[in-house]
């Protein structure tokens, strides 16, 4: 039966399935090209996975009483550490492939103006996201582990297992780079309709308040990594204000609102 003599009921159930799956095949191709950049640069990093443990570690290393160093608890621990890490590591690389396969994903069924505000903020996004992680590993590890040395008991020898330092340095990296995604959270709060510029303005205080009531929820008990979290994000939502009256048109929001 030819599809002219196909009965209308019949086509009309037809083309939304097969325009479903065409957008199943697709999406299942650019995840495997996502996920073949994560592989390609995570074979590139294996042979250096123990050079690149040894630099994460520099920041507590360099702060630890004499004598005292780095354990292995775990028998596997040597092998699957800086393996682990390589693996965050190749993610951390490849983000711009991968999220640029989100972006072709989606593109397709934007409007124009949302085209025009989604780039910016999917390329602030991922430079947020590496500054914040940059902002814990230079400033704010190195003070944490001084502060944590200085406060060890006496009698009491430091030897951190590797495998708990990846775990809680990923954690740092994870809540520093999530937090320093503030004026895109704001923005698209802003674009969506959800608050407007004067909104913003006036929530400045509860924001300043929750900043730090965040901080102290994501970072280790200490006053200097709260604050060093704290006073970024309050900073940090300050740029989104910027960016909200520079982005985002009146008319955009009253549209979106509407739709």
């Amino acid at each position: 039966m030819s599809a002219s003599d196909t009965p209308p009921s019949e086509r009309n159930e037809t083309l939304p399935e097969q325009g479903f799956m065409s957008h199943l095949i697709e999406l299942r191709a650019r995840l495997l090209k996502a996920i073949l950049a994560v592989l390609i640069v995570l074979l590139a990093l294996v042979p250096f996975a123990s050079k690149l443990y040894s630099y994460l570690a520099r920041p507590l290393v360099a702060r630890m009483p004499q004598g005292a160093h780095l354990v292995a608890i775990d028998v596997a621990s040597p092998f699957l550490t800086p393996l682990k890490l390589a693996f965050f590591v190749a993610l951390f690389v490849a983000m711009p492939v991968v999220l640029y396969q989100l972006w072709a994903f989606v593109s397709p069924g934007l409007y124009r103006h949302e085209k025009r505000l989604a780039r910016p903020l999917l390329v602030s996004a991922v430079v947020l996201f590496y500054a914040g992680c940059a902002f814990a590993y230079f400033l704010v590890l190195p003070m944490v582990f001084r502060f944590l040395t200085a406060v060890t008991p006496a009698g009491v020898s430091m030897m951190t297992d590797i495998g708990h330092y990846l775990d809680f340095v990923l954690v740092v990296f994870l809540a520093f780079g999530l937090c320093f995604e503030m004026p895109v959270a704001v923005v698209l709060l802003a674009a969506i309709g959800f608050v407007d510029l004067p909104k913003l303005k006036k929530a400045r205080g509860y924001v300043i308040v929750g900043c730090f009531v965040v901080a102290a929820i994501l970072t280790p008990p200490d006053v200097i990594s709260q604050t060093s979290l704290a006073v970024p994000m309050c900073l940090l939502y300050e740029l989104g204000l910027i960016a909200v009256r520079v982005l985002v048109k009146p008319k955009e929001v009253s549209a979106a609102t509407s739709a």
